[in-house]
């Protein structure tokens, strides 16, 4: 591996035209292939397999006619203070909404006049009524005009006295990706960069490759985004995480480079060898976020397995982008890339007289440098207080991570946005009014079938269908927490019957949840009585059985890339110990990191500085996001920093010299990087979309717990603890596992020449 990487970094460092040729081909060719490919489609959800999804696939193939996939909005209208909608001046005004909403748009279908079915639109108070305004097209495609029209009804009607709040999916969300987070985790990013190397160019070069790494990836989702279903959501995990893995993989080669250059080596043998060791350190990590993401296949939602291949493709490219175009803009500035203040001593043309003096006075002054760096330091402080440095990180992340047994989790829903926005305001009204589970109703699908066992469809006739959904409505009137359930409606070929269900409960309480569990369980009883197939649906229904789906994916998703993860660390270290301690370790930090999310978004702790407005139950699908994605950065910092202390052992170090090398070489560039790697995700925390927001403070908060807790403190206390033994690998395993030679010891010129204390300051 080291031996072929370092090839292909001279390589792209001597062909350095050619290789920007053809990164820069490649860049405009996926531009414009993305700007010339259909709109990318609007997002679908869907989950095979779960009882949700079989009925709402059900209803779509028996009342053709009731599932078009149009938006709706429903208009909630109070009337003022002391009066009723039905007092005849505030019906004229309700009427002339209903008749303006109507009219305002020709994307509009139809609206539902509250007046023909009070019973259903008007509550028993009389003090508010709804209409459903039904659009022609879906949510994605309610363009601006209709919003805007739907925006003036509203209004024209608050100026006559009414209350009048709008929800639904054709109401437009003001939690669009406003492209802020990006921008700061960028800025943020470059100063970290020029502290880290005290030059503009080196500095330049991580950022430059990342963001062609990601326009390539986010323009390859755009472009294939029609032909398999990529919707524009999908691109925002793949920038997030294309965006922080570029930046540290393009880091931690040229700091490599910029060391084999303080080692005397010569522009293209450093290349080389950079390319050769950290790159097969790039290539490693990159796997490893590779299958965290690709894994998230394993869950079988059609949503996140697109989300997790698509941001998967995109860290391959930065992979490639690394160990390619980074050597490539090596060979353009071989000089300029390193620090300033110590440029000339790497000058390849003669000095002048001027330039000499400052070159020496830059020498003397780096061999009076003798103290020790302060990775240096702090490894030596760890070897000598292992058992304290273990105890305080585990008990520290352990403590943050007690908020995680409380987790709940949900989808949004319009019941957490900001009480501000018309939608929360209208869910509040309609919940006030029509009771907390009207905004959560439950679809029953009723299907007939054949007595004979076979399980066929038995056609009636619409009255037979709608005698027996009345006949189970009624028996499902009887469970604990309904508070209603409406007459059957039947389908024309008197087969299918639907009938809803309101709970007394709200969408996101426990006891909805076990209501609809108990409704299953009655229906099961049900079926074998009235020689029906009988399923439960619905928004609310679906999140529970989305959760579920979630819940029961995590365990063999947790086995999956933690098993392939452990082969591939194996393989690398050629240790039984360093992969699981790395494995356990990146537990750890998902557990505190959970701690926090639950505090912050959950309990509302720091809502204010968060901008939090709803505090409530954990999104499903952060948990499994999270450990997917970090799971990956977390193997990043482990091969990064530990394949240091590896290619020392391996060259004869003892055990707490291997410990210090690591730290000497790699712990400062650990650590910006991991400093990007926090900046970059809590530039998303700036964000109005609520998901980012979260999964942007998840990520951030689980780098800063592994990257400087796990990995910079509990990681090398067990080295210190642990000794040789670390490195122990059965002699029978070591012979059947592949050899990669991350370490480059079948590179030439593998042992480095002797190192003064001023050198090891410079690369420090």
């Amino acid at each position: 591996m080291a031996t072929f990487l370092s090839k292909l970094g001279r390589l792209a460092f001597r062909r350095k035209g050619v290789t920007l040729l053809l990164w820069l081909l490649v860049f405009v060719g996926m531009g414009v292939a993305a700007s010339s490919a259909p709109a990318p489609p609007a997002d679908t959800f869907s989950m095979p397999g779960t009882e949700s999804q079989e009925a709402f696939d059900l209803l779509t193939e028996k009342f053709p006619d009731a599932s078009v996939d149009g938006a709706t909005a429903r208009v909630v209208v109070r009337a003022p203070e002391g009066t009723k909608v039905t007092t005849p001046a505030t019906r004229t005004e309700v009427e002339r909404l209903v008749t303006e909403l109507g009219v305002s748009s020709p994307q509009v279908a139809g609206v539902a006049d509250p007046y023909e079915s009070p019973a259903v639109s008007i509550s028993e108070d009389g003090t508010t009524a709804y209409t459903v305004v039904t659009y022609k097209v879906p949510a994605a495609e309610v363009d601006d005009e209709a919003h805007d029209a739907l925006d003036d009804a509203t209004e024209q009607a608050r100026e006559a006295g009414l209350t009048v709040e709008a929800g639904g999916d054709a109401v437009k969300i003001e939690q669009a990706m406003g492209g802020t987070g990006e921008q700061i985790g960028v800025l943020v990013s470059a100063f970290v960069l020029v502290l880290t190397f005290g030059s503009m160019i080196a500095a330049g070069m991580p950022l430059i490759t990342a963001l062609i790494g990601v326009g390539i990836g986010i323009s390859g989702i755009t472009a294939l985004g029609s032909t398999f279903g990529l919707s524009g959501t999908t691109s925002t995990l793949a920038m997030m995480i294309g965006l922080a893995v570029g930046i540290d993989y393009a880091l931690f080669i040229v700091s490599r480079f910029r060391a084999e250059r303080a080692e005397g080596r010569t522009p293209e043998e450093a290349a080389g060898r950079a390319v050769g060791t950290a790159g097969s350190a790039v290539v490693f990590a990159g796997l490893t976020v590779i299958v965290a993401l690709a894994g998230l296949a394993v869950v079988n939602i059609p949503m996140l397995t697109k989300m997790g291949l698509a941001a998967a493709g995109t860290v391959a490219v930065a992979v490639l982008v690394a160990i390619t175009l980074v050597p490539a803009l090596l060979g353009l500035a071989p000089v300029k890339v390193m620090a300033r203040r110590g440029r000339l001593r790497y000058a390849v043309r003669p000095l002048s007289d001027r330039q000499r003096r400052r070159a020496a006075r830059h020498e003397a002054k780096l061999a009076r440098r003798t103290r020790p760096n302060l990775g240096t330091r702090w490894a030596r402080y760890v070897l000598r207080h292992p058992v304290i440095v273990l105890l305080v990180g585990v008990i520290g992340l352990g403590t943050v991570a007690v908020p995680a047994a409380s987790l709940e989790l949900g989808l949004p829903g319009e019941g957490q946005m900001s009480t501000q926005t018309t939608q929360r305001k209208a869910y509040d009204l309609l919940s006030e009014s029509f009771g907390p589970g009207f905004n959560g109703p439950l679809t029953i699908t009723v299907q007939t079938v054949s007595a004979d066992g076979t399980g066929a469809t038995s056609a009636g006739t619409p009255a037979d269908a709608r005698r027996t959904g009345d006949e189970i409505g009624k028996a499902l009137a009887r469970t604990p927490g309904v508070a209603s359930v409406s007459p059957a409606t039947a389908n024309k070929a008197g087969d299918t019957a639907i009938l809803t269900v309101v709970p007394t409960t709200g969408p996101t309480e426990k006891k909805t949840e076990e209501l609809v569990h108990a409704l299953r369980d009655t229906a099961d009883d049900l079926e074998r009585s009235t020689a029906s197939r009988i399923l439960v649906t619905g928004q609310t229904a679906m999140f529970i059985d989305f959760s579920q789906t979630l819940d029961d994916a995590l365990l063999p998703y947790l086995a999956l890339v933690v098993g392939l993860a452990f082969l591939l660390l194996m393989v690398v270290f050629r240790s039984v110990l360093v992969p699981l301690k790395a494995a356990l370790g990146f537990l750890l930090s998902v557990a505190a990191a959970l701690g926090a999310v639950v505090a912050v978004f959950q309990w509302g702790w720091l809502a204010d500085v968060f901008g939090i407005d709803a505090p409530g139950p954990i999104m499903s699908t952060m948990p499994i996001f999270m450990i997917g994605v970090v799971f990956g950065l977390a193997m990043d910092y482990e091969v990064f920093l530990v394949s240091r202390m590896r290619e020392s052992y391996a060259h004869g170090a003892r055990p707490g010299e291997a410990v210090v090398d690591g730290f000497r070489y790699g712990g400062r560039v650990v650590g910006a990087a991991a400093v990007i790697m926090m900046s970059v995700f809590s530039g998303f925390i700036v964000e109005d979309n609520d998901f980012v927001k979260m999964i942007g403070f998840a990520l951030a908060i689980a780098v800063l717990f592994d990257a400087f807790v796990v990995r910079m403190a509990i990681v090398p206390a067990l080295f210190a603890l642990l000794g040789r033994s670390a490195w122990w690998l059965p002699k029978w395993l070591d012979r059947i596992l592949p050899r990669v030679d991350v370490e480059g010891e079948r590179l030439a010129g593998t042992q480095p020449a002797a190192r003064s204390p001023r050198e090891s300051t410079l690369v420090g």
